[in-house]
């Protein structure tokens, strides 16, 4: 496989390439009208932007999107099996190391909270391309140390160090997706969360038998580690996996830095060869020249004590509030962010609170029937995890419908998630109490792929890693409050299914209030 990559600004657009460019130009495209009136970006940067979108609509989606698509899907992917691990591992910890449950599933959300915020924030300033790698990198390494842990310090604190690397998967690479395809194709962020679902499937179908055979039995009174070894098998597996994925990504998809952050910090010539790198990887040609971007202006970019430096202890790429600033500049953009951030804080806390423990409630759920066992209740895991795959393409179909569009899905399958975990609380055996989660893990999940979607499109590309980061963050501090809340609460009473369903809801009114809906606009 050629892997995409740029050679340097020296190579920008060769005579060879201008002449290419000029006698034969690309089929006319008619891109999407941006998504922001005149007045809400800086004009210069918003000139610039539209210029790359026509550019990128130009090439089209090609070889490169479709491997991006791909190897980003590997973010989501470990976002995936690492934020469902606390929850799968939870019985059999807990019997060996005689614990309370939810301090794990605390470690794991601190470090998505640390790494939402630091990655996104970074894919701002230092560029897109090594945040892309690392956190993959990260997630990997510690997990596969997880594996091995001897006590609960030990795996609680590695558990959070490979959540800083998961925390930043999916900020990063959703900031990285958008600023590549083009606006016809945006909807492709939402497909992309097929691996998202496919990684709950999967991590449930190799925990069923895993944890199942090589754990200590429910009614153990103890537990030793010769006895409990499923757990340690499922992170080894899940870690190597990932290491895995990350040299995939590594060595077969050398990513280019995206342009859209390039205009951003002044460098136009870098993202015009960027341009002309991914059409001739697509086999097609671009009409985008130095030239155009020049005379839309010079964006005013802080340098560095050198005149051009943008080191990582240097005053111009410190972790300020530049990049948070810019999305609440103007009051309609402040409004926006801020009720992004506010959907982002209720869905987190009401799904974290639920699914933090949901094999946990199906087991208690058992034991009441009469029918609990760690078969079952990974048996059921893997159900739900099955009926998560289609979410992703419906998400897709849904948001490009034109009396829907991203906000009317949000609402519709918000109010359905509210409405089975409402129903749940009326199950009378183990089957019917598993036939309201199919239902509410689906409309949960297409909530959630299409609530990422119009985050990553609604902020700036010179911003999105920021704001990214920011929602993910508010999520991950309501799946910071959830287990805390569950350790002063008894989570086997149906109080906090009708506390999470009465916030689901509320959030399918509150997207409805988003100013803006982007079907139909191109991202800027």
């Amino acid at each position: 496989m050629d892997s995409p990559s740029i050679s340097g600004p020296e190579n920008v657009v060769d005579q060879k390439r201008e002449s290419q460019c000029t006698d034969k130009p690309s089929k006319t495209t008619n891109p999407l009208p941006g998504l922001y009136e005149d007045g809400i970006l800086d004009p210069i940067y918003q000139e610039k932007t539209k210029i790359l979108n026509r550019a990128i609509e130009e090439i089209g989606m090609g070889r490169y999107q479709y491997l991006l698509f791909v190897v980003a899907g590997f973010g989501w992917f470990a976002d995936s099996v690492w934020t469902l691990i606390t929850s799968l591992i939870l019985a059999p910890v807990v019997a060996e190391f005689h614990f309370n449950g939810p301090f794990l599933t605390l470690a794991a959300n601190i470090g998505f909270l640390v790494g939402a915020i630091s990655w996104g924030l970074a894919s701002d300033i230092w560029g897109r391309r090594w945040p892309f790698n690392a956190t993959l990198f990260i997630a990997g390494v510690f997990g596969l140390a997880a594996g091995g842990s001897q006590n609960l310090v030990t795996l609680a604190s590695l558990i959070a160090v490979l959540g800083i690397g998961v925390g930043g998967n999916l900020p990063v690479d959703a900031t990285i997706f958008l600023d590549f395809v083009p606006a016809s194709h945006q909807y492709l962020l939402a497909v992309v969360a097929v691996f998202w679902s496919f990684g709950q499937f999967f991590l449930s179908l190799v925990a069923w038998p895993l944890i199942a055979k090589f754990s200590c039995p429910i009614t153990a009174t103890t537990c030793h580690k010769s006895e409990n070894m499923g757990w340690r098998y499922l992170i080894f597996t899940l870690g190597g996996l990932t290491v895995l994925l990350w040299i995939i990504r590594l060595f077969t998809f050398n990513l280019s830095e995206s342009p859209r952050f390039l205009i951003g910090v002044g460098k136009d010539e870098e993202a015009v060869a960027v341009i002309h790198k991914i059409a001739a990887y697509n086999s097609k040609t671009t009409s985008l020249t130095l030239d155009e971007l020049t005379r839309a202006g010079n964006i005013s970019v802080d340098k560095g004590p050198d005149k051009g430096s943008r080191g990582i202890l240097s005053h111009t790429s410190a972790f300020t509030t530049k990049h948070v600033k810019a999305l609440f500049a103007t009051p309609k953009m402040a409004y926006s962010t801020s009720l992004l951030i506010l959907l982002w804080c209720i869905v987190g806390l009401a799904t974290t609170l639920y699914d933090s423990f949901l094999p946990f409630l199906l087991a208690s759920r058992g034991a009441h029937f009469g029918d609990a066992s760690l078969f079952i209740t990974y048996r059921n895991q893997m159900i739900l995890s099955f009926i998560g795959l289609p979410a992703a393409f419906c998400a897709g179909w849904a948001v490009e419908i034109t009396w829907i569009g991203r906000r009317g899905t949000i609402a519709i399958s918000s109010g359905l998630t509210g409405a089975f975990l409402f129903a749940s609380t009326t199950a009378r055996s183990s089957n019917a109490l598993l036939g309201w989660n199919c239902g509410y893990i689906l409309n949960s999940s297409i909530m959630y792929v299409v609530l990422h979607t119009i985050s990553s499109e609604i902020f700036p590309a010179k911003d999105r890693g920021t704001g990214n980061g920011l929602v993910w963050t508010a999520t991950r501090i309501s799946g910071v409050i959830a287990p805390i809340i569950a350790l002063y609460a008894n989570i086997t009473t149906t109080v906090p299914v009708y506390i999470a369903g009465g916030l689901v809801l509320s959030v399918g009114c509150l997207a409805l209030l988003l100013p803006y809906e982007t079907r139909g606009k191109a991202s800027m």
